[in-house]
């Protein structure tokens, strides 16, 4: 080829011409970018699908081929490749830009509207998909935002949005549709201008431009071939088939209008403009073929949907799935309502677009975007050399484990281990009225805690639903000390400091979670450990009090959520290191190790059927259906949500959290709840119980006549309800 470039190609180099897009490069050198399908040449369809210099999901057909570009087509894999590493790509910036009116698409109707409104003395910016300007979506704002191939562009009009993006062709639905060698009239065009040898042309409907092509006259019924076309069958009006042999189909079915962008602007200052802004030519409801390829979806697929009642528009794309793919309806939309059509219903207007249009990258769809550094205790470089398997959890890095689950697990249940528990909401409440506030915060009588002594609480919203959960901590009748979870402690002190000031009382609050570090220190020889730290007095359960730890000053609580003697040292966060491995030596000789999240919390909390608030409560958890009402002291005068509570205890109870064993395995968290052949409910929590040797969870499950059942199925399995705690029932272990 006379000025020819080269590019990879599934790892091969191919030719191309200057001024190739790499559709026509690959289709000049005989190779089709995906399995097959109708070729449109304009970004409409998913037929023209490769992954560009690890880019996937990049439509070839809009994309110029350069020297050196890596393409892999994605049939090749079945899938588009997985990047080979999750190295980090370059950033991708986000640019700006304010004007009066944005124009999207620059042909004779985009020029036009740009022509009028510049006539008006406003300020244009216009985008052009040709350019490589690919508006992806039209959000409120109003906001238009678009990907170039030097980044994001987010462009704020302050009046209106004209769009101008033309219209898309029809392409068949038949048998055979999916072969290799069927192209829009339009595209056919473009290819021939190209250069590119079609073979022997055969034209369906309107005819292609400068083409030589034998019209066939009549109903496209059938494309044959094995992998590339070798026949068209139509049908003419009298009811006789022709078969003629052929290399190349083209397709001029009509148009539908690309409007998907005009109706994500719906309620926006929004106008479509020239063949956007037309109606659908509705072909033939089809009889048989692929209709959306994206998904795969036949014609015998809209069938099913429909014979199992779906006949709403919206209602087929979510139960078949068509026009959920790369090109969000744009193929098989037309057909689709054809179809509907045909069933004795109205034409339907289209299914709701919502953005993208396109695939994007994470980076671009992090453009301009600012992520929060994920919070990390004091503790957070002993973790990590310790070997710790490190995770986000509660919106801090926290250890998963520490290379051994089970043998963390152990040294809990059988001698000592130290666990971070920094990330633990934690909030001093002083002041006049501090007790008032924790009356009317709590469904507990905080007035009964004694100094020295905690308990464990509730957080209830107004509709009496289970905010949150942790402990208050009595120092004197003007201070106190409350816990929240990790994952709950910021909304927690909104909620706290809302309610304060709404009742005007006299209090100051302390968010102390960054300032203090928390150590757990648990298992059977903990008290051991203790008192070489310097604990020389025993303390009783859930007591707490200051002392100095390993030469660090603590408040310490004696509680438990590992189901075994446990105390939680709080303290400075600039002393975490130092009390860590000063612990770390005194109990090297008791075997001890620290443990991470996975064990506490997959393992250890659950044999004492504690629950996480968050993944077994849902919002809507009444204490009443998390089998809470021990925490809620209903004789109280008031608290948040006690109202609410009085009114929906009176209704029948209809679900419940409960403890759960099975024999072998822990079924999947998630996994469905059966009463025989009817949903119960759902697991939230299960893991298999090594020191009961059975599997326990818990989980959501509906009562049945007014009672829950003795037993239920989970993944084909009996399981059986018990009480809980499953470990320790007496809980003489924690208290000892």
């Amino acid at each position: 080829m006379s000025n020819s470039l080269r590019l990879i190609v599934d790892g091969a180099p191919i030719e191309y011409q200057e001024g190739d897009n790499v559709l026509v490069a690959l289709l000049r050198n005989g190779l089709h970018p995906t399995t097959g399908g109708c070729l449109c040449n304009a970004g409409d369809c998913p037929h023209c699908l490769v992954t560009a210099d690890g880019i996937s999901y990049v439509r070839s057909c809009q994309t110029q081929a350069r020297a050196g570009m890596v393409i892999e087509r994605h049939h090749a894999h079945g899938y588009p490749p997985l990047p080979i590493s999750d190295r980090q790509g370059p950033e991708t910036e986000m640019l700006h830009v304010h004007c009066d009116v944005v124009v999207i698409g620059q042909g004779a109707a985009g020029r036009a509207a740009r022509d009028e409104v510049a006539q008006a003395g406003q300020f244009i910016f216009t985008l052009d998909a040709n350019a490589g300007e690919e508006v992806i979506g039209i959000y409120p704002g109003p906001l238009v935002v678009m990907r170039t191939d030097g980044g994001m562009v987010s462009v704020h009009p302050r009046g209106e949005i004209v769009v101008a993006t033309g219209a898309a062709e029809i392409q068949p639905v038949v048998p055979g549709n999916q072969l290799q060698g069927i192209v829009t009239a339009r595209a056919a065009t473009q290819f021939a201008q190209a250069g590119l040898d079609l073979g022997r042309v055969v034209a369906i409907g309107t005819a292609p431009d400068g083409v030589v092509a034998e019209i066939a006259n009549g109903e496209l019924i059938n494309i044959e071939g094995e992998t590339k076309v070798r026949a068209v069958v139509v049908r003419d009006v009298n009811g006789v088939e022709r078969r003629i042999e052929c290399d190349t189909v083209s397709v001029g079915l009509g148009f539908s209008p690309r409007n998907a962008l005009v109706r994500m602007g719906n309620g926006l200052n929004v106008r479509a403009v020239g063949d956007c802004a037309g109606e659908t030519d509705i072909p033939p409801p089809p009889q048989a073929g692929v209709v959306c390829p994206c998904a795969n979806v036949s014609v015998s697929d809209l069938q099913s949907v429909w014979d199992r009642g779906f006949t709403e528009l919206e209602l087929v794309k979510r139960a078949s799935l068509a026009g959920t793919g790369t090109c969000q309806g744009c193929v098989c939309l037309p057909h689709i309502r054809s179809f509907l059509a045909s069933k004795g219903g109205e034409l339907q207007a289209p299914f709701t677009a919502r953005p993208v249009t396109r695939q994007l990258t994470l980076g671009e769809i992090a453009a301009g975007a600012h992520h929060t550094a994920t919070a990390r205790t004091a503790l957070d470089a002993e973790h990590r050399k310790l070997g710790a398997n490190m995770q986000r959890v509660g919106g801090w890095w926290r250890p998963w484990n520490y290379g051994n689950a089970t043998e963390e697990y152990w040294a809990v249940r059988e001698a000592v281990s130290l666990g971070d528990v920094s990330t633990l909401g934690k909030m001093l409440i002083s002041g006049p009225d501090a007790l008032e506030a924790l009356e009317r915060l709590y469904p507990t009588k905080v007035s009964t805690i004694k100094a020295g002594k905690s308990r464990y609480v509730l957080l209830l919203d107004e509709r009496g639903y289970v905010l949150d959960d942790g402990l208050i901590s009595k120092d004197s009748n003007t201070r106190y000390a409350l816990t929240f979870t990790s994952g709950g402690s910021t909304t927690a002190e909104l909620w706290v400091r809302d309610w304060v000031e709404s009742w005007g009382l006299d209090v100051r609050l302390l968010n102390q979670t960054q300032a203090l570090g928390a150590i757990n220190v648990t298992g059977p020889l903990a008290t051991e450990l203790m008192k070489r730290a310097g604990l020389t007095e025993p303390m009783a359960f859930m007591e707490h009090k200051r002392a100095v730890i390993a030469d660090v000053a603590c408040r310490v609580y004696r509680l438990s959520f590992t189901g075994e003697v446990s105390y939680e040292l709080h303290h400075p966060a600039q002393d975490s290191v130092k009390l860590w491995r000063r612990l770390m030596t005194l109990g090297a000789d008791l075997g001890i190790k620290p443990h991470g999240i996975e064990a506490l919390v997959k393992m250890l909390r659950l044999e004492k059927g504690h629950i996480i608030v968050g993944q077994d409560s849902d919002f809507d958890s009444t204490p009443r259906r998390l089998n809470h009402e021990w925490a809620v002291k209903l004789d109280k005068a008031y608290f948040v949500g006690k109202q609410a509570l009085l009114r929906t205890n009176k209704l029948p109870l209809d679900k419940q959290l409960v403890g759960l064993e099975m024999d072998g395995s822990a079924p999947l968290e998630g996994s469905v709840i059966y009463n025989g052949p009817d949903y119960a409910g759902y697991v939230t929590s299960s893991n298999f119980s090594l020191v009961l040797g059975k599997a326990v969870l818990l989980g959501w499950v509906r009562l049945m006549d007014g009672a829950l059942p003795e037993q239920v199925t989970i993944e084909g399995r009996p399981a059986r309800r018990v009480a809980l705690p499953f470990y320790d029932v007496e809980g003489n272990r924690a208290r000892a």
